[in-house]
């Protein structure tokens, strides 16, 4: 999946980045307001991964966009009955996630 320009003031690159074999997702960059639609998108061009399993390690710069992409993105996982689950969301992510009512999705 190609990432998408996310911030392209900072010149920052950021989205998920499939692995190899298609069984991992890991994020890179932001993902806030100014580029959460696009790398939304992006999603759509692409499987879920194989094991279900989305790093968010390298997940910078967050606001309550970056909440609604990642439940946008389990919804589909739900639509699709695929197995989804984030690992090391960043803890201003599951702290925004909390405040909507939404914490028990990113807390896996």
């Amino acid at each position: 999946m190609s990432r998408s320009n996310g911030d392209a003031v900072a010149g920052v690159d950021a989205g998920f980045a499939p692995d190899p074999d298609g069984a991992r997702w890991r994020y890179l960059g932001p993902l806030n307001f100014a580029n959460a639609a696009p790398v939304l998108a992006a999603t759509t061009e692409v499987a879920l991964p194989g094991e279900g399993e989305v790093d968010l390690d390298n997940m910078r710069a967050i606001d309550s966009s970056a909440v609604a992409v990642l439940v946008a993105l389990k919804r589909r996982a739900e639509e699709e009955r695929k197995p989804l689950r984030f690992i090391h969301a960043p803890a201003a992510l599951l702290a925004l996630a909390d405040v909507y009512g939404v914490g028990p999705i990113l807390h896996s």
